[in-house]
């Protein structure tokens, strides 16, 4: 029954990636389609990371109510909600529309997020509780990295050649059928069943977030995911301004990006096991903050390819932030610290606004600077814990 929960958070990581990496393709075509500035186009990751915001701690809830299996099954369909509702807004040609169904489709997201990371933290020994989300994250890079070739070949290929929006119709109708299969196979399937907590014993939300390492957790994943985002956002558009080439092209070189993250959450299973998580995760970030720099100060593929290298820094980061925020919370408070954390993950929303504006007044080179700032941040959190042996979850209550 172990293996076989494996499998299925692994397709579950699997899909949440490929959604959510889609967006990417989506900012340069919807941009192109509606005539949109950078910071227009980064309202599709306002309103899909936004969703963490507004709906994790309501997330959190429903698992309270429902348990993680039922959580999951439930935060799948209403994925493929959003997905559907991108018909009525390609019949109506409207933008607003577009954002309106992609807060649908990221409110599902944000509830498998809840519900899977804490069940896989705590559905096996707690010792390798770091290693086993970062493999069911790898293959959610996997995800990441599949999804810039289909929306390249399904969406951007065809920007010139559909009446409005019209070429995202299909493929979001494919992936809707998609996760209301994976939502039915896995109502079916046995999987061990873990107590989301103990209603007499439980911490309340004001003492949970008071736990030091979850607040600089939260931090911590509010940086990550709008460094990482930002950067996703706008490569295309980046990549095209040093060497102009076809968007389907770049959107390849995307895939390189979020394929380093693949690569080295693979390769984190075993750095994360023989060195300590805090020094990886430092050495991670100072990676990323010497690649971004490389890229804005220098000029051709030097300048492309060391910024998709930030792809493998980020590999790593959001497992070991994750397991560093939940750390010391006791048995049961670990799905309200993952509401907690996940609430951050609105990073994504603020941050690639924040940057695609900076990107109308000063060009992409510079508005990369804010990343910078980001993982400055996540090399503290890494150095603060550098002492951590092992990242495991407390149990005691």
């Amino acid at each position: 029954m172990y293996k076989k929960a494996l499998t299925s958070l692994s397709t579950l990581f699997f899909m949440m990636g490929f959604i959510t990496c889609l967006n990417d393709i989506l900012i340069p075509y919807l941009k192109q389609v509606f005539d949109l500035t950078y910071g227009q186009a980064a309202l599709v990751q306002f309103c899909f990371f936004g969703a963490y915001g507004l709906t994790s701690i309501p997330a959190s809830k429903l698992i309270d109510s429902f348990g993680y299996h039922k959580g999951m099954v439930i935060g799948f369909i209403i994925t493929a909600l959003g997905c559907l509702l991108f018909f009525p807004a390609v019949s109506y040609n409207v933008y607003g529309l577009f954002l309106f169904a992609l807060f649908i489709l990221a409110s599902g997201i944000v509830l498998l997020q809840v519900a899977a990371n804490p069940y896989v933290s705590v559905i096996g020994p707690k010792e390798s509780a770091s290693s086993r989300l970062t493999m069911v994250q790898a293959f959610n890079s996997f995800g990441t990295f599949l999804a810039p070739f289909f929306g390249s070949y399904f969406i951007l290929r065809n920007l010139d050649h559909t009446d409005g929006a019209a070429a995202v119709k299909i493929p979001y109708l494919f992936i809707a059928l998609v996760l209301v299969a994976i939502a039915f196979i896995l109502s079916r399937l046995e999987l061990p069943i873990i107590k989301s907590e103990d209603s007499k014993s439980s911490s309340s939300w004001a003492q949970v977030i008071k736990d030091r390492s979850l607040l600089l957790g939260m931090i911590g994943i509010f940086c990550y995911v709008g460094a990482e985002v930002s950067i996703g956002s706008f490569l295309v558009n980046y990549i095209i301004e040093i060497i102009p080439m076809p968007e389907t092209q770049a959107a390849t070189l995307v895939a390189i990006y979020w394929g380093g993250a693949m690569v080295g959450r693979f390769l984190g299973i075993f750095t994360l096991n023989k060195f300590s998580p805090g020094k990886v995760l430092t050495t991670h970030s100072m990676l990323a903050i010497a690649f971004i720099l490389l890229s804005i100060n220098s000029f051709g593929q030097l300048s492309i390819y060391s910024l998709i290298l930030v792809g493998f820094c980020n590999s790593i980061m959001f497992p070991t932030i994750f397991t560093f925020g939940i750390k010391d919370l006791k048995q049961g408070e670990e799905h309200k610290g993952s509401g907690l954390l996940a609430t951050a993950i609105l990073g994504g929303a603020l941050i690639p606004v924040i940057t695609g504006e900076m990107a109308d007044r000063m060009g992409l080179r510079l508005a990369f600077l804010l990343p910078v700032i980001c993982y400055a941040y996540i090399a503290f959190l890494g150095i603060k814990n550098s002492k951590v042996k092992e990242l495991s979850i407390q149990t005691n209550h």
